[in-house]
Parts: structure tokens; sequence; C-alpha cells
């Protein structure tokens, strides 16, 4: 029955085939509406097929659905008196039914169906949405790139091509998915999995059990939506599960990666969020809870979801091409436009950053340490001949030199929760900013990977002469800290200083406002967006948390007690006080962070935050020693 039902209407299809469609599937009962705000949530309805169906041509237009700006992210944009937000659906992409397995159509014997349309959110005429930013953003780096093959039929290291026989320009994107899965109220011991970690004994290890159904279902179902998954494996964390009386495995907790096929910059963002649903509903259907936080457990492998980035172009012949590779692939790492590229997202990656990473969450994975990407620098490998792949850098090349159709970058820094949307539009632009140097330089890609090899210091015609930009280094074991922040630059510690990027770089921030989709308006209101749910969860999440912590560190010796016990427990107990209790002279730090953001000293709250979680940390760390010395 699972094979015969339509997953997909591919993207194009006329409005009378898709009324065609939707009566010959009458297990379709709804469609809804998938607009992507700011911070990229997806809105989701449920509206009749029949009513659909009359007034298609209004859902095309945008005056079949509204909502308004409380009901979505776009912080200053949709305000109290002028909320309202027009949907128009997006026939330029796959639309995909969504399936309720909890609920059959008597009729047909089918799960019930609700048609998911990709659409817009527009406002006062404008859209002000997160798929508008992309679809914008790519259609400018497309213009632009024309306009530079038109100049410079030919390019460095894409000499076997002729600029005036480019077609069309092709932003082929994927994401690789990973995740924690666990049975429901099963706590597990960190110091346990860290081993686990430490030990490399989960790793692409067999999967058994309801894990192993799960994800082999997960995978027929991205097949089944086109998807073309390519493979699913279990990542670096986890913890051995144990076996019940009925030969059920308990205690589950480990991490999974699935990856799926390439696509256009669109239907790759639409493709993330499609595999997110199936994966969480699939494995939900065993039995199991899937989180896609970036740091779901402190001391635990954080969960990234790598995205891969390429240029190609079709030529006038019907030829597809791969513009970031070179013609002579033993002999050269990249073209000029693959250089140019990387060079540009490495200059301005402090503005593409606050897109990236813009919660608590997202910054408490990106920590040196656990392959991390943290630092601004790229890796391509020792020799062009022979590819590598240096996991400690922020974005590194991708290449088979059998194979140049495979050459792209992978941006490390991302988790299953940023808004690719975004994300992908950022990267882009600032990749164009690289690219329309490094071509307008006329340089020989000997003299750009020169540019991109340069030492600390040597001035180049486009990067910065202080900084270096490529390592073949484990950037964390052969750096100090102190190296790393003046190579690279020093990373932002909390979600106010990430931001703080886009007033701190100005003439950075106008490379991100080329082509005007990425808009000073659009930016202000992602921002804004962004440093309210930083407050919000600082205060009545995190702060409660550590509370939690700091309460159950409670005295455990009696009269048996030996020096050492005492002398530890004075040690903890000082840093319980000082992390939460007030005296009238003196205010613990959970205090001084709430009256700071009370006050609008942002600058003074993040600088707690992190001291915050150092003492948390050494809080946990002195209670284990504590706990361990008490029989």
């Amino acid at each position: 029955m699972i094979n015969d039902l339509l997953y997909v209407i591919p993207a194009g299809k006329s409005k009378e085939e898709i009324v065609d469609i939707l009566k010959s599937h009458p297990e379709i009962k709804f469609v809804s509406l998938v607009g992507i705000d700011l911070a990229g949530n997806d809105t989701d309805e449920k509206i009749p097929v029949r009513i659909f169906i009359k007034d298609m041509e209004d859902f095309y237009t945008g005056s079949a659905v509204q909502t308004d700006g409380s009901s979505v992210v776009l912080t200053g944009i949709a305000t109290l008196n002028n909320a309202k937000i027009d949907m128009p659906a997006d026939p330029k992409v796959n639309w995909v039914v969504d399936y309720n397995f909890e609920h059959f159509d008597e009729e047909t014997g089918k799960p019930v169906g609700t048609l998911r349309i990709p659409a817009f959110l527009v406002h006062n005429g404008v859209r002000v949405d997160s798929r508008a930013i992309l679809e914008n953003s790519m259609q400018h780096v497309q213009d632009e790139l024309m306009k530079l093959f038109k100049k410079y039929p030919k390019i460095a290291g894409l000499e076997h091509i002729d600029g005036n026989d480019v077609e069309e320009i092709i932003f082929t994107s994927a994401t690789e998915l990973e995740f924690w899965v666990k049975t429901p109220l099963d706590e597990a011991e960190i110091a346990e999995m860290s081993a686990s970690q430490v030990l490399q004994e989960q790793y692409w290890q067999r999967t058994r059990g309801a894990v192993r159904t799960a994800m082999e279902q997960a995978i027929i179902m991205l097949d089944n939506y086109g998807l073309h998954a390519e493979m699913g494996h279990k990542e670096v964390g986890g913890l051995k599960a144990h076996i019940d009386e009925a030969g059920n495995l308990t205690h589950v907790c480990e991490q999974l990666e699935i990856d799926w096929r390439f696509a256009n910059a669109m239907q790759c963002a639409d493709n993330e969020l499609l595999a997110r649903i199936v994966v969480k509903e699939v494995f939900r259907a065993n039995g199991l809870e899937v989180t896609f936080k970036a740091k779901p457990m402190i001391g635990l492998a954080g969960n990234g979801e790598h995205t891969h980035v390429g240029i190609a172009a079709t030529l006038k012949s019907g030829k597809f091409v791969n513009l970031f590779a070179p013609e002579k692939m033993k002999e050269d790492f990249l073209s000029a436009i693959g250089y140019g590229a990387i060079m540009g997202l490495l200059k301005n990656y402090e503005v593409v950053n606050p897109f990236i990473s813009s919660t608590n969450d997202s910054l408490n994975r990106l920590k040196p340490g656990f392959e991390a990407p943290v630092c601004i620098v790229t890796s391509l490998g020792h020799t062009p001949e022979v590819p590598s792949r240096n996991r400690t850098i922020l974005a590194g090349l991708v290449r088979d030199v059998s194979n140049p159709l495979a050459t792209r970058f992978e941006v490390r820094a991302t988790n299953p929760y940023t808004n690719t949307y975004i994300a992908i539009a950022a990267i882009y632009l600032t990749m164009l900013d690289g690219i329309r140097a490094a071509v307008e330089s006329r340089k020989t890609t000997a003299e750009l990977l020169a540019e991109l090899s340069k030492d600390p210091g040597t001035p180049g015609f486009y990067l910065e002469t202080e900084r270096a930009y490529r390592s073949e280094h484990d950037v964390f074991e052969d750096y100090t800290e102190e190296e790393r922040d003046r190579l690279f630059g020093q990373p932002p510690a909390t979600v106010w200083e990430n931001m703080q990027a886009l007033t701190k770089y100005p003439e950075k921030k106008l490379v991100l406002m080329a082509g005007n989709a990425l808009r000073s308006e659009l930016i202000d209101a992602f921002v804004a967006g962004a440093l309210i749910r930083w407050k919000t969860e600082l205060l009545h999440r995190i702060i409660p948390e550590n509370l939690a912590i700091v309460r159950a560190c409670k005295r455990l010796h009696d009269s048996d007690a030996t020096d050492q016990d005492i002398y530890n427990w004075e040690r903890v107990n000082s840093l319980r006080m000082y992390l939460a209790k007030d005296s009238i002279d003196q205010k613990s730090i959970f205090t001084l962070i709430a009256n700071a953001i009370d006050t609008g000293d942002y600058d003074t709250a993040s600088g707690l935050q992190v001291e915050m979680y150092d003492k948390v940390q050494e809080l946990r760390t002195l209670y284990i020693q504590y706990k361990h010395n008490i029989i």
C-alpha cells in the first residue's frame, strides 16, 4: 500500500494537472502552505482540498491564506498595527505529501495525506521570508556570474570552456543530517558515553533493533520523496543499549547520520526541512525520540549538518561543467572561480556566522575539540594529485581527481537548526565577492593559490594582511589558542557577540546586501529575533537549568568525613554560592545576568554568560570528585 501512495508533485505542473492529480488521490484530504520565517520556522495548516481546488488561483496569488506577524518571526517588519502576511504558493519547487500513518481514510484504506506547498511570506506587497531571500540571492549571484563570463570569456583554470557558451548557472547544494536518538525517559551516563566516544566504539558500527528498523524505514521514505538517500550510519556519539527479558533494546542513546543527493539551492533547503520531518516521524513510530539540537548533551559530540556548496554551468551544447573544478585536476586544486569562492567566504565569514550560529545551542557546539569548526580557515589537501580531508577547519575542499563534478566546499559549522535558506544565501553572496575579485584580477591559478596560502603579515590583493586562511594542520593540536585567535580570528562565544559582527564589519555587511536580496531591514529583523530568543532562553531556560544543577549538588558527607571531604565540599559550596546565592552586598552570577539584561547592558550579560558556563562546568567536575570520595 505504501508503494501506491503519491509522495511528490514535481515542480512545474500546471494547475489543471494538479487538480487532476488531487482528484485521483482522494486520500489527500488537506493542503498546507509552508512559509519559512526568519528564524527558520515553517508554517503548517490543514486546509481541505476542496477549498484549494475551488480557490486555486487565490492560493497562487497569496490572497487565499493570510497570517499575522504574531504567528511568525518577522521582528520589526510585521508590527501590531500592520501585521497582515500573505502566503503565495511557490510552483517552481516540488510539492510533497505528508501522510498521517495513524489516521486512515475509510474510502481508500490509505493514510490521510496533506499536500505541503512551499510558499512565500509577503508583507506590504514585498516578500520578507527566508525562501525569498534565498531565491533573490541566487538570482543576483547568477546574474553577476553571467556578466563576468561575458566580460572574461577565458578564466584561469577554466580554459576548456568559453564564457560566451555559458547558458545557465546552477547552484548545487546538499546537507548531511546528524541527530541523537534515544528511548524516552531513559537517562544515560554522560561519562560512559564520553568514554565510548573517545574509544570510537560507535562510529560506523552496526545498528540494531528499533534503531536499525527506523534507520532503514527513514532511508526508504526519503527515497519515496525523491531525495535519493545515499547513506545512513552511526556517528561518533552513543552508548551500548541494554536488552530486556523480551529481547528488546532499552536505554538506547546513540548518534546517527543520514545523507541524500544534492539539488539546486532552493530544493536543497526544502529537502532538508522535509528530511527532518520524515526522520522524526519514522523514529517516533518506532518508539524512539530524536533530537536535532546542536549540543543536546554537554560533554558529548554535537549534531552538525555539514552543508556542501558548489557552482556549475550548463553550456549551449548541453554539457554540464563544475565551475570550481580546474581543467587539469592533477595540477590544480581549483579554478579561479573556486579559489575566489573560498576566499570570499573566509574573508567575509564574520558576517555569515550570525546566520549560521544564531542560538545558544549552536554556539555550545562550536567549542575547540571534537572537530568543532570554530576557526575561519580552509584546507585544500596536501597535493592536487591526492585529495585529503581536514576535519578541524571551517570549510574544506571536497574533490575526486577522477570526477571533476564532485568538486565542492563543505561548510562544517552549520547544525540541523541553522536556517538553511538564509545560510546558503549568505554563503553564495560572500563567495560572489571573492569570485569577482579573483576573476577581475586576471591572476593565474598558481597566484590565487599563493594568495589563499599566504603567511600572516603578507599583503594580498584581496585577503586581509594579518590573517592566515589555509592550514593543512590539525588546528586544535598544532596551534595554541592564542595562535588560533591571531591567525584565524577570535570566534564569538555568545549570540550577542556573534550578532555584533554585523555592526563591527560594515564593509563586509555590504557584501551580504549586494543585489538587495538580503537587505538591511531583513538583516535587522533577523538579528532582533535572534536577540529576543537569546535573552528569553538565557533568563527562562538556561539559568533555571543551571540553578537545578546547583541545587542538585548537595552535601553528602557525615560524621565519617575526612579532611579531603570537607575540603572538596567547601570548594563545591563556594561555587554554588557564587553562582546562585545573593547577599545584600554581593549578587550571584544568575542575578547579575538578569539585571544586565533588564537594563539592556548586553555586553555585560554576554560576558557573564561565558563565566556562568565555565563555573557550572567547574562545579560539575568538583562535585564528581567530591562524590567519588564518599563511601
